[in-house]
Parts: structure tokens; C-alpha cells; sequence
């Protein structure tokens, strides 16, 4: 009797086991649009904003704090394509700039030389064709899904010898030549699936920049402050100025609103249904 108690006891130990080993970690949920962009669902959750004190590159405006995100929503996986771009916009806005040179051209090259003014109107435009509400991230949504859970400097851990398997940045790009942002999608993506939230081209959020406004910031679901001069970018960039600290899961940086140059683009989200 106690051995048949113990061959059951041992059979449902193994049966849990593999429950969840299998069904452990829920596989990212997915969408396609009508014009083939993927978007992945970022869940609800608590994270820390911003960086501790003792973080190396870290910036004064990066004060650390609790922030809930309460709604799900999906982001887009890649930067926002020149081909999504021309789909959409019928323009080829990178083309004849100042620094024109720096831009590779091509379907899966990110859409560059766009103000954040620009990227609301493609994002109204979007969400008028497909019935959805698209939009820019707000800086807190980005920041969460940048991280993808981790605490680490970036969404890989604190080894600087890792960035290039993840971004391209100066060392991977400017310094050796290659002095443009690449195709999107050819670095390893983070836990949520999201590729080049590190690097490649710096992303406009939705928020106004608030150099103090982390020391104020409400708890849940943040959307910067109501007034400002500059709107936020994150991610950090291809091009000289965005070594490694650029590339922080928590690096902030800013832009006037009408402002264009060769390393900045976008990722839309989707609101939740």
C-alpha cells in the first residue's frame, strides 16, 4: 500500500512538473495589421522607473520610482519601416536632407528624419485605416517594455560585452564605417519580442520631457507633464553621440516636436481592444 501511495505520489509530482515546464512561460500574443506590421501585447505590471544612484552613465533626470502599467496594450516589434511609412504616407521624407548620406534606403530600413509631428499624423492616419487606435508610447509604456521585467542597465543584464548581440550603436555601426541605421529586426529581440529598443534609431514617446517631473510622477500610468518645449526620445541611436550610456533601458533623452535629423524615428502601439 505505501508503495503504490508513493508511485502516485511520485506519478503527480511528475505530472505537475511537466505542466510547467510546458505551459510555465505563456507564449507572447501577436497581431498583424493590414499593412504587415507586428505587434506584440505588453501585459500589466509593476516595474522600477528610472535607474538606481550607482548605475554607470546614469543622468540626473532618471530619479527611480514605482510605476504601475494597468492597461494591456500591443507594440509594434520593430521600429517603423520606410516601407510601412511610404504604405501609409506616400512620402519619402529622409530623401534630399542635409545629411541624406547617412540614410540607407529600402523597405526595412527604419523611417527616418521624422518629427514627432510627423509620427502623430501617420499614427491618426493608421488608426483611421484600420480602425484601431493607434498612438506613440508614453514614456513609461516604453521604459516597461523596453525592460521586459529586468532591473539590469539594459534588457539583457549589465554586461556592456552583450550590446552589440542587441543594439547598434556606435562601436557596431559609426565607428566601423557602417554610418546609418540598419535594416530593423537583425539583433536579438528582448523578452517581450521587441527588437532595437536599444540602438538603431532613438524613438519619440508621446510625453513632454520634465527634467524633475520622475519626482512627481504619479504611480500608474504616467503621461509626463500637461506643458513643455521638448518632446521625449528613448533608446539611443547608430551615430557618434550614442555610445553605451545612450543606450540605457532608462536613458532619457529630448527633442522640439518639429525637429528632424538621420537617427530618429518610431514605434507605434496599439490600444487594447
Amino acid at each position: 500500500m505505501k508503495t503504490k501511495l508513493a508511485l502516485l505520489l511520485l506519478m503527480l509530482l511528475i505530472a505537475v512538473w511537466c505542466e510547467d515546464s510546458t505551459h510555465g512561460e505563456q507564449p507572447v500574443k501577436s497581431i498583424t495589421n493590414t499593412i504587415g506590421m507586428t505587434l506584440n501585447e505588453i501585459p500589466v505590471g509593476t516595474f522600477m522607473m528610472g535607474s538606481p544612484e550607482d548605475e554607470p552613465g546614469r543622468d540626473d533626470d532618471e530619479t527611480q520610482h514605482e510605476v504601475t502599467i494597468s492597461k494591456a496594450f500591443y507594440m509594434q516589434t520593430t521600429e517603423v519601416t520606410q516601407g510601412q511609412w511610404k504604405a501609409l504616407m506616400g512620402t519619402e521624407p529622409w530623401k534630399g536632407q542635409e545629411f541624406s548620406k547617412y540614410v540607407k534606403e529600402g523597405t526595412n530600413y527604419p523611417a527616418m528624419y521624422l518629427s514627432w509631428d510627423d509620427t502623430i499624423a501617420y499614427c491618426k492616419k493608421l488608426s483611421e485605416k484600420e480602425g484601431k487606435t493607434y498612438r506613440l508610447p508614453t514614456e513609461a509604456e516604453w521604459e516597461y517594455a523596453c525592460r521586459a521585467g529586468t532591473k539590469t542597465t539594459c534588457s539583457f543584464g549589465n554586461d556592456e560585452k552583450e550590446l552589440g548581440y542587441y543594439a547598434w550603436y556606435d562601436k557596431n555601426a559609426w565607428y566601423i564605417g557602417e554610418k546609418y541605421a540598419h535594416q530593423v529586426g537583425l539583433k536579438n529581440p528582448n523578452a517581450f519580442g521587441l527588437h532595437d529598443m536599444h540602438g538603431n534609431v532613438i524613438e519619440w514617446c508621446n510625453d513632454y520631457y520634465g527634467e524633475d517631473y520622475y519626482k512627481q510622477s504619479p504611480e500608474q500610468d504616467p503621461t509626463g507633464p500637461v506643458t513643455g518645449s521638448f518632446r521625449v526620445l528613448r533608446g539611443g541611436s547608430w551615430n557618434w553621440r550614442n555610445y553605451v550610456r545612450s543606450t540605457r533601458s532608462a536613458r532619457r533623452d529630448r527633442g522640439v516636436a518639429d525637429g528632424r535629423y538621420c537617427d530618429r524615428g518610431f514605434r507605434v502601439v496599439r490600444e487594447w481592444d
